[in-house]
Parts: C-alpha cells; sequence; structure tokens
C-alpha cells in the first residue's frame, strides 16, 4: 500500500454547512479557515477556499503593512494582529491604512 495517494490540489476543500452561508463568509473549522466559494444552503455539499488572495474585513482604526501575519477574529468577523483565542489567516499582500474598510491577505494555513 503506497504510504500517500494524491487526491486534489487543495485550493479548495468539500464543506457542508449545518446552517446556510452566502458567498464569501468565512468559515472557522478547528484551526482551518475558509472562505465560501458559493452560497449555500444548509446541508448543501460544496466548497470552501483554503488558499488564495482575499480581501478581508478590518477595523477601521488599524493600518496593516505587507507581510504582516493576520488572524481571523470569528466573533467580530474581522482580522487581526491577536493570535490568542483567533485563527492564523495569512499575510498581508497589499497595505491597508486606516480608513481602509478592508486589508488583502494571502491565506495559508
Amino acid at each position: 500500500m503506497p504510504q500517500s495517494v494524491f487526491v486534489c490540489d487543495g485550493l479548495n476543500i468539500d464543506y457542508t454547512p449545518t446552517v446556510a452561508v452566502a458567498s464569501g463568509d468565512v468559515i472557522v473549522q478547528g484551526d482551518l479557515v475558509g472562505v465560501a466559494c458559493r452560497p449555500l444552503a444548509a446541508n448543501e455539499p460544496g466548497a470552501i477556499a483554503v488558499t488564495g488572495v482575499f480581501d478581508f474585513n478590518k477595523a477601521t482604526n488599524v493600518a496593516y503593512t505587507i507581510g504582516t501575519i493576520l488572524f481571523w477574529d470569528d466573533t467580530n468577523n474581522i482580522v487581526t494582529l491577536t493570535a490568542t483565542g483567533n485563527k492564523q489567516l495569512g499575510k498581508v499582500v497589499r497595505a491597508a491604512a486606516t480608513s481602509d474598510p478592508t486589508v488583502r491577505v494571502r491565506m495559508t494555513q
């Protein structure tokens, strides 16, 4: 028996929500963070993106520089610098000013 078998490229993974989700909703499963690829009804099989570059909501009183590691605050639905209680999301790939509502992040797991 082989030590491993290729399944897929890993850009998206299977996901079946227990409640309806909108396209772009951030999904946290344990330490895995993904983004819903399309709207899904409750119990409808679909996928979440676990890699790629996305614009994520941020607090408007914070600026971020390129390369900063960000975490997902699933309570407030924004990115944060705070690791404690949050899940690592990825690194900033376009600087964001305090007045910007979003920041561009390359997701990494």
